[in-house]
């Protein structure tokens, strides 16, 4: 799978209705084929960070993603919101879910 994390730093007066503002490219992206996640949190330590999780089931997936009409719109509609260009980072994995954290095992 291809697994992607992103930081979004949110404009502070946008960073409350950010949910609202990503809905529609949030749920159209959730939707593809081969979407396994795609999933926003809120920095505890920075109110104005959002951090993205997303996994695409292979590279033909992803390619698919970025090719979409939604992730063109949201090539306008987002970045009018964010401070700055957001971070990421994104690697191949040989796996198709998230494993246990052993170390934590809850019995």
């Amino acid at each position: 799978m291809i697994f992607i994390t992103a930081k979004f730093r949110i404009k502070p007066e946008d960073a409350d209705r950010w949910p609202e503002i990503s809905r529609e490219f949030t749920e159209a992206t959730r939707g593809e084929p081969g979407c396994l996640w795609f999933d926003w949190s809120r920095s505890l330590d920075d109110p104005t960070e959002y951090v993205l999780v997303e996994a695409f089931r292979d590279g033909d997936a992803g390619a698919a993603h970025v090719q979409s009409e939604h992730f063109k719109t949201a090539q306008k509609t987002i970045p009018p919101h964010l401070v700055s260009t957001p971070k990421i980072v994104n690697f191949a994995v040989d796996q198709d879910d998230w494993s246990e954290l052993g170390e934590m095992a809850v019995e």
